[in-house]
């Protein structure tokens, strides 16, 4: 059986504590959170008050698994711009994250961020992939010391031209070569791409670090189409052993429904 976890951003306005208690009445053990739930920027917390979310998290009985959405809803950070001065100051930023994540319990930083990545004009493919792996050099540092492991995650076109398969994205981690680089796999990501995601799995197993379990519909595991089961069979044929996370973009089936029935699909999924 895996460990399984939820996306705190799934419980949209609900307070901190109340949606710590809830994940853990459902069965969930871990939490992923998106650092704009917690302020605008991870500078704006203080020690003090990473230690307090840090303890509402695990009085509820969960873990905090990392973070997840690392540059949704800021400015001024792009991974592949131009300007090496932008870079440098994501760069930093992305540091300031993992110390976030260290204190706070988690491990695994989820590298998303369709529109910080996205290429901007005047910039080819073959420099942003440049510009990237020159960015993750510069973090790779405070990962090691914070034993912390930056998970990149492919998206479909739809949503980025930069980094939309595993296998271009597992390019990248071979570049950069730090185990703290790796791959995160996602299903509605995966949906997009023309091979079956189990073989993805499969193909990805030597860098995987993270996943998130979610339908081409954006709702949770089991809500739409995809057929989990054999997701979970190669996810154990590979022999992982990091966390499934649901993540979901459509609340419209409701907030309670949409995490109890997500771990409830999961588990009838994984035999």
């Amino acid at each position: 059986m895996f460990d399984f976890g939820i996306c705190n951003e799934t419980f949209v306005d609900w307070p901190l504590e109340r949606a710590c208690g809830f994940a853990a009445e459902c069965g969930y053990t871990g939490l992923e959170i998106a650092p704009f739930t917690l302020a605008p920027l991870a500078t704006d917390l203080s020690p003090s008050r990473r230690g307090e979310i840090r303890r509402a998290v695990e009085s509820a009985g969960l873990k905090v698994i990392g973070l997840h959405w690392l540059l949704a809803k800021t400015e001024g950070f792009h991974a592949t711009h131009p300007d090496i001065g932008v870079r440098r100051r994501t760069a930093e930023y992305m540091a300031e994250l993992a110390r976030l994540s260290a204190d706070l319990g988690g491990r695994v930083l989820v590298f998303g961020s369709p529109k910080q990545r996205s290429l901007l004009p005047g910039v080819s493919s073959e420099q942003a992939f440049a510009h990237l792996e020159e960015l993750l050099h510069r973090v790779v540092p405070t990962l090691e010391a914070t034993d912390t492991v930056l998970a990149l995650e492919p998206l479909s076109p739809v949503e980025t031209d930069v980094l939309t398969t595993a296998e271009e994205t597992c390019r990248l981690i071979d570049a950069v070569g730090s185990p703290h680089v790796r791959l995160h796999l996602d299903v509605k990501a995966m949906s997009s791409e023309e091979k079956p995601i189990p073989q993805i799995i499969r193909e990805s197993r030597a860098h995987l670090e993270h996943f998130h379990a979610n339908d081409a519909n954006l709702q949770g595991p089991g809500f739409g189409d995809v057929d989990f089961v054999p997701i979970f069979d190669a996810l154990e044929e590979v022999g992982y052993g990091g966390w499934v996370s649901v993540e979901v973009f459509d609340y419209s089936p409701g907030i309670e429904r949409l995490a109890r029935e997500s771990l409830a699909n999961m588990r009838r999924a994984c035999g």
